[in-house]
């Protein structure tokens, strides 16, 4: 132990939490969501970018592949969630009445989550559409 007084609790030094308590937790969440997304981006633009300007025929065949239904589905979940825990971050930091943080959070959980699963659905709606 150093010899600086550490006021955490004796749980709090066991689990390793510092006075933040998740910093951790969101720290490597968004790091990797971030590698997730590295991974999954070549694979969503490569057809992605085939498709644009095709006609619907041809976009509902290319989404019809599992592959890219599936990779086109994770990448969109996976955007919305490195959003919201990036606003998260950015709201935390920098909105101080205890009022509009708290609101901006919770619009912010709600949102993101509603477009990522709008987005997977989409995705979904495209691949399964007969």
């Amino acid at each position: 132990m150093s010899s600086k007084a550490d006021m955490r609790t004796s749980r709090s030094r066991v689990r390793g939490l510092g006075s933040a308590k998740s910093g951790t937790e969101h720290f490597i969440s968004q790091r990797v969501s971030a590698i997730g997304l590295a991974i999954l981006t070549p694979f969503f633009i490569v057809p992605f970018a085939v498709a644009l300007g095709q006609p619907w025929e041809e976009v509902v065949s290319t989404y019809k592949s599992p592959f890219n239904a599936i990779v086109a589905a994770l990448f969109l979940l996976a955007v919305f969630h490195h959003l919201k825990l990036g606003l998260q971050t950015v709201i935390e930091d920098y909105v101080h009445s205890h009022a509009w943080r708290t609101g901006s959070l919770l619009a912010v959980n709600l949102i993101g989550t509603a477009l990522g699963f709008a987005a997977a659905f989409s995705v979904a709606m495209i691949a399964f559409s007969v």
